[in-house]
């Protein structure tokens, strides 16, 4: 890495893209000769109001966005969408949620505030080392919705296959895998990510919604700020955005089409985590922590014999330079987050630690 750059391994705030990070240098003083920066303009701004316009536009391209969907910038992250899914879709009062690990765990947990949940599979069993078969779910004709976590950043599985939602729509909460292959947006009816895992700094979640879903009758209780019809009717300029965010974020969506969009994306993903699996199947020491046929490209939990050495593994790492590679306080092991920032090289260098650290046993 250059710049005495280390390879951060961290499920987030996570890596940005160097080149990302060397264009917002350049601007952060006088962006495109405003004489101010973007952390210092106004919202309402023509720069300002350019590079909002040009984020949606080239999000909308990377994803191929239906133009029936809304793409919404909300401040908050993860932890606001928890309840602003329930408090926008729950018509009826019911919802199906499928429990695969800490985050579907905490929307669940929010998401009984508002109405009845009803959890229609789950990997509890298992301790969430898998996703269960979403093939043939009982959902309730009444259901409002069936939510995913379709990447759990803390077990490391992900959705190879959809759920079957029998005609209901689909919510999926896609944070730690957003932008890292292609999706057809038309299967859901709404994805939202925090974008610190994998686009940009922490403080904001992106939701793209089906028009047909944002609700003006809303219960009462519902802050203005949280009803997904406040941000779609005034294009996320209701109140001051986080513009910085939406900037950077902007300049990594541009980025990764200058890339070749999410069809490279993913095939760079997939070489990058086959570097990190192959080396885990093949050891003697570690362990992956996933069953094979569910494993995150971009969340790789693993464990070595004793919870002991887990820790002296993680001491060791620290002490070569690597950051972040301690698996969440819930699940303990060791955890690699290898987003679409983290260069190959970076998991090859990883690697290679474990190579030589295991032989040195």
């Amino acid at each position: 890495m250059k710049h005495g750059r280390t390879f951060n391994f961290s499920a987030g705030p996570a890596m940005m893209p160097e080149p990302v990070l060397e264009e917002i240098a350049q601007e952060v003083l006088n962006y495109r000769g405003s004489g101010m920066s973007v952390m210092e303009m106004s919202h309402r701004s023509k720069e300002f109001t350019s590079i909002y316009d040009e984020a949606v536009a080239d999000l909308r391209k990377l994803m191929n966005i239906p133009d029936n969907y809304k793409v919404l910038f909300v401040q908050g992250g993860g932890t606001v969408q928890f309840a602003m899914v329930p408090m926008n879709l729950m018509k009826n009062g019911v919802a199906c949620y499928v429990d695969t690990g800490s985050w579907s765990g905490k929307a669940i947990k929010e998401a009984k505030k508002y109405g009845e949940v009803k959890v229609v599979a789950s990997s509890e069993d298992k301790n969430y080392s898998y996703v269960p078969d979403c093939s043939d779910l009982d959902i309730p004709d009444n259901a409002d919705y069936v939510y995913i976590c379709e990447n759990e950043t803390i077990n490391g599985t992900t959705f190879k296959k959809l759920p079957n939602t029998k005609g209901h729509i689909l919510v999926s909460d896609q944070s730690s895998m957003f932008l890292s292959k292609p999706c057809n947006v038309e299967d859901y009816g709404v994805i939202w990510a925090g974008v610190q895992k994998n686009v940009g700094p922490a403080g904001m979640a992106v939701v793209i919604i089906r028009e047909d879903l944002i609700r003006d009758d809303v219960p009462d209780f519902v802050p203005t700020y949280l009803k997904y019809k406040t941000h779609a009717d005034k294009d996320s300029m209701y109140n001051t955005p986080n513009c910085w965010d939406i900037y950077c974020c902007g300049k990594v969506f541009k980025y990764l089409l200058n890339l070749g969009g999410l069809e490279a994306v993913q095939k760079i993903n997939e070489e990058k985590a086959a570097v990190l699996y192959d080396y885990l199947d093949s050891s003697d020491y570690f362990t992956g922590s996933v069953a094979k046929e569910d494993r995150s490209l971009m969340n790789v939990p693993f464990v070595s014999p004793s919870k002991d050495e887990d820790a002296a593994v993680v001491a060791a790492t620290k002490e070569a330079g690597f950051d972040n590679l301690k698996g969440h306080r819930s699940v303990g092991g060791l955890r690699a987050s290898i987003y679409n920032a983290m260069p190959k090289e970076g998991v090859e260098a990883l690697v290679k630690f474990l190579k030589d650290y295991e032989a040195s046993l």
